[in-house]
Order: C-alpha cells, then structure tokens, then sequence
C-alpha cells in the first residue's frame, strides 16, 4: 500500500522564531531525511517551495482560472510532501514517524498527516 505523507507547519509560528533557532532546527533535517530514505520505502520526498510563488488553477465558465497563493486557508500550511510503500499501516506509521515534522519543530507548528492512497501513477 502506498502512503502520502504532508508536511505542515504553520507560517505564524515559523516566522516568530528567532533566525538561529529556525537554522538550528532545520539543520537537523538532512540526517533524518536520510535516516527515512534508508528505510527503502521512499518513493517520493520533497520540499515545496516558498508560497509567495504557488499559484492555483481551478474551472470557472469552461476555462482555467489561474490565481495567487494557496488554494486553501489555514492555520497549517503543507511544506513538503513524502511518498512510501508500506507492507502495512504500522510499518508506514513508522517510517513517517522519521521525518522532521513528525520529531523536530513543534515551536514551528510542525505536523504530518499520512494518508493511504487509492491510485498511483509514475512514469
């Protein structure tokens, strides 16, 4: 079964921390990528970027209407994004317990949500 796994952290929080300690807690983060890359069950890992530069696309009188920043709003805002094969929901509960929004970050409103998915499709 396949799992994708969302990073959030909520922009408020992240930007009331002091610079050193947002470089401080982010240095952390490469060694636990790593750390869940080696499992063998990452698919996919990535970092979106900055939201100033997201743009959303969605139908309005049969053409594509294209806007600014993020389509939803919330406190919480998706930062990065992890795909994985797991046996079971344990053994992937396990794996995105790894990831740095699931261990590190908690002043910066850090969270993960896995979720199974129905259809899977990579070249």
């Amino acid at each position: 079964m396949k799992y994708v796994g969302l990073a959030y952290f909520t922009p408020e929080k992240f930007a009331a921390m002091a610079p050193d300690d947002v470089e401080a807690l982010v240095s952390q983060c490469p060694a636990l990528d790593e750390k869940m890359r080696a499992t063998g069950k990452v698919l996919v890992s990535a970092s979106l970027g900055d939201m100033d530069s997201w743009r959303t696309l969605r139908p309005r009188s049969g053409k594509t209407h294209v806007s600014d920043g993020p389509y939803t709003e919330s406190k919480e805002v998706v930062g990065g994004l992890f795909i994985i094969e797991a046996d079971s929901r344990d053994e992937a509960l396990r794996i995105a317990s790894i990831h740095p929004a699931a261990t590190l970050g908690e002043e910066g409103g850090w969270a993960i949500e896995l979720i199974p998915l129905d259809f899977y499709l990579a070249q």
